[in-house]
């Protein structure tokens, strides 16, 4: 039985991230794809293979793991995103539920990932438990988050928006609750799993004008809280004074975002 609280979390979480699923699906996902395929690549995901994506969001990952032959599961808070995750893959079986309490039985994945997902959960030590449940013996569960925020430059367009949301105690789940690398290795190992080998990628931003990042970037969860706080106007304002100096003379941007993969062992 997951835990209230978490429960609650899961709530909030699904309704702000998919209230610009679109945006979202568009305009930010497929900035994730180097890191979607060092994973696959690094974890041998082949044809045949069961895998289950936690947090899949609008199922892009998941939808590369389907083009590896690996049949696909997936788990996500937000409703709108699996629209666009079941339409993406079709044959792949998706479900809105918690991270907590994982509503797929023991043992039954070879792969198990979470891309950006574990650092929302409302008790990540239960989330990886779950994870590690869902595992086979010796099959690799993956935790992506972000590195910490002084090693990446994606991380002042994150705290951009850090002003007009309310205070949050320490701990709290966020983008950056899961970054340090010491205490990330020791939950994983409080949640039964063997941390493995650890790896950072870089996976940059890239918005062809300023007009596509103000779409993409307001349509994250934390952005979204902010603009029912604050309005969408003061949001983008923020997003705009944050992205400046990442702006080409060709009126493009790009700005490096670095992930931390901890491969470990249920």
């Amino acid at each position: 039985m997951a835990d209230p609280r978490a429960l609650r979390t899961a709530e909030t979480h699904g309704r702000l991230w998919g209230a610009r699923a679109r945006e979202w699906a568009e305009l930010l996902e497929a900035h994730f794809l180097p890191v979607y395929e060092a994973v696959f690549d690094r974890a041998g995901l082949a044809p045949g293979m069961h895998y289950l994506d936690v947090g899949c969001g609008a199922g892009l990952g998941a939808l590369r793991a389907a083009h590896r032959g690996a049949r696909v599961s997936g788990i996500d808070a937000a409703a709108d995103m699996l629209v666009i995750a079941r339409a993406r893959v079709p044959e792949g079986d998706f479900h809105l539920g918690d991270l907590e309490e994982l509503p797929f039985p023991d043992r039954a994945f070879d792969l198990v990932t979470g891309f950006n997902a574990f650092q929302f959960a409302g008790n990540p030590e239960i989330a990886l438990a779950e994870a590690r449940r869902v595992a086979k013996p010796s099959a690799n569960v993956v935790i992506v988050t972000w590195v910490k925020p002084e090693d990446t430059e994606a991380a002042l367009l994150v705290v951009a928006l850090k002003p007009m949301r309310p205070q949050v105690p320490r701990g709290a789940p966020g983008p950056f609750a899961l970054s340090d690398k010491a205490s990330l290795r020791a939950l994983a190992e409080r949640a039964g799993l063997t941390p493995l080998e650890g790896f950072e990628i870089d996976a940059p931003w890239t918005f062809p004008d300023l007009a596509a990042a103000l779409r993409g970037l307001a349509s994250a969860g934390g952005a979204v809280k902010a603009a029912e706080l604050v309005g969408s106007a003061a949001v983008d304002r923020a997003h705009a004074e944050a992205i400046a100096p990442f702006r080409s003379s060709d009126g493009s941007y790009r700005v490096n975002a670095r992930f931390r993969c901890l491969f470990a062992r249920a």
